[in-house]
């Protein structure tokens, strides 16, 4: 019976050790994917000139339709933001080239395409923000200090 009991307690401290990280970003800094660039998952035009969200999806994932929904409409609120969605059934190669081990994940890229933030399951929109405005500001102010005018353009576009 205590070895019952020692089982389920430990199950429920990890599902609530992964529930609480599931959502949370991750700076790229923390994570196996340091300085990762993420070219050539699309067109060079579907990239967004300011930041671009990278979702990993697969058909069987229940909360992808949700995350979708939410990351088009963070993209469509700013300049020079677009989305990518990459089914992994797909390109499974992917899965192991971004360390993906759920669905869905969520990259946010800069203007150059380098990670900057990982998502492991649906975003949570205060940490999406922050994220995306951490992104946004650090593009703005290497556009201000390179160019002499403040901010970033491009297409809005959410696919």
């Amino acid at each position: 019976m205590a070895v019952l009991v020692g089982v389920l307690a430990l199950a429920t401290v990890l599902g609530l050790l992964l529930r609480h990280r599931t959502g949370r970003a991750r700076s790229a800094g923390s994570a196996a994917s340091t300085g990762q660039n993420a070219d050539g998952l699309a067109l060079d035009t579907d990239y967004g000139t300011a930041a671009t969200f990278v979702q990993f999806s697969t058909p069987t994932c229940a909360r992808c339709p949700a995350t979708r929904r939410q990351l088009a409409v963070v993209a469509d609120q700013h300049e020079g933001v677009r989305r990518i969605e990459i089914d992994l059934a797909e390109h499974p190669e992917l899965a192991r080239r971004f360390d993906v081990m759920q669905t869905p994940t969520v990259l946010l890229l800069d203007a150059d395409r380098s990670v900057h933030t990982r998502f492991g399951g649906p975003p949570r929109p205060p940490e999406l923000t922050a994220a995306l405005d951490a992104v946004l500001t650090a593009g703005s102010t290497v556009t201000t200090r390179s160019t002499g005018t403040p901010g970033t353009t491009g297409t809005q576009e959410s696919r």
